[in-house]
């Protein structure tokens, strides 16, 4: 229960609250279930006070101290919490429903069963804390500093609807703007049902040429072209960057032209995705020993020769685009066949236990 006479010192302002407190520092601060509804206690000195059931509502936090606190039920909807220290706060069941904690320090603090939908933690520092069982509806979690200790059973889904939960704050996000933003959506289906990863050294002008014949090529034919271009050859080290890129795609053209600066290696680490991967080939140019190799792989298909912009053009549709689809198509069927046998053996198996 509040102590009243500690909740006059603070309500005198928060210069006389700390100055209180640091002559006082060994004194058990209790302030739980207080009316400090928009109160202005930024910079407060709230060291281990105790704010259970507190009614902090609209309250202005900014730079609080907060350490070890217990805010345990607490009512801190829209309160500004920007840069407050809730290092081993206790926050368990705290409403903070549209709260501000832009770049808070929620280091090893306690969050089980808050409500955190609306919340803005970009920028917090999370280390050790825990959030599991959170209603995160709607909340902002970019740029956040550490790892959380535990993060099961986060609500993603608005009150009233279907409750569906994830284990992950940042998959959270995610999930939630893609469910409830159409154009996240419709960004998500055009990527993959639409984007062509476009791999090769482009930087000579003559391999400028080459690189717009594809780009307005697949633009013809309503196909969205990504280009990732390898300058040098220690880009390879972008191997993952580009198995991302490619894992959202319909399918990869690889230029294997300049064998120096290609990305060889990406046909190997494909098979997770089963992405068709066509590579091209200027006509003159010495084949080398990675394109007899790709044949081993059922996503890639022949190399595709040419010997000029001209030309590319004309043959893009039949020789790239075409072959690329009807590829994706049949590496789509065997999966579902694939699948279809692995749950028939299963179902079989299990009738014989």
């Amino acid at each position: 229960m509040t102590n009243p006479a500690q909740l006059e010192i603070l309500q005198q302002g928060v210069p006389a609250w700390n100055e209180w407190r640091a002559a006082h520092p060994d004194t058990t601060i209790d302030l739980s279930g207080a009316d400090l509804y928009g109160a202005d206690l930024s910079r407060a000195n709230l060291n281990r006070a105790n704010l259970q059931k507190a009614f902090l509502e609209k309250a202005r936090l900014t730079d609080a101290d907060l350490v070890d606190a217990d805010l345990s039920r607490a009512n801190l909807i829209d309160a500004r919490l920007v840069t407050a220290n809730l290092n081993r706060a206790n926050l368990t069941r705290a409403n903070l429903f549209g709260a501000d904690l832009l770049g808070a320090d929620l280091t090893n603090a306690d969050l089980t069963s808050a409500t955190l939908a609306n919340a803005n933690l970009a920028n917090a520092r999370i280390g050790g804390a825990k959030v599991s069982g959170c209603w995160v509806y709607g909340v902002n979690v970019r740029d956040l500093k550490g790892e959380f200790a535990e993060q099961t059973d986060l609500i993603i889904t608005h009150r009233g609807q279907p409750t569906i939960t994830v284990d992950n704050i940042k998959v959270a996000q995610f999930v939630y703007l893609f469910l409830n933003n159409e154009e996240i959506r419709e960004a998500i289906d055009t990527l993959t049902s639409k984007t062509v990863l476009i791999l090769g050294h482009f930087a000579l002008p003559d391999r400028k040429a080459i690189l717009e014949t594809l780009k307005d090529g697949l633009r013809k034919y309503d196909l969205l072209p990504v280009v990732f271009e390898f300058e040098r050859p220690s880009e390879r080290d972008f191997t993952d960057t580009i198995r991302t890129l490619a894992s959202l795609s319909y399918f990869v053209i690889a230029d294997m032209t300049n064998p120096k600066a290609a990305p060889l290696e990406l046909p190997a680490r494909l098979p997770d995705y089963q992405i068709p991967f066509v590579p091209i080939l200027q006509m003159g140019e010495r084949p080398f020993a990675m394109i007899t190799g790709l044949r081993k792989y059922n996503w890639a298909l022949e190399p595709v020769p040419y010997t000029s912009a001209a030309m590319l053009r004309q043959e893009l549709k039949a020789a790239i685009i075409d072959p690329a689809l009807k590829k994706r198509n049949k590496l789509r069927f065997n999966e579902i066949i694939e699948q279809r046998i692995k749950t028939t053996r299963e179902l079989l198996e299990k009738g014989e236990e």
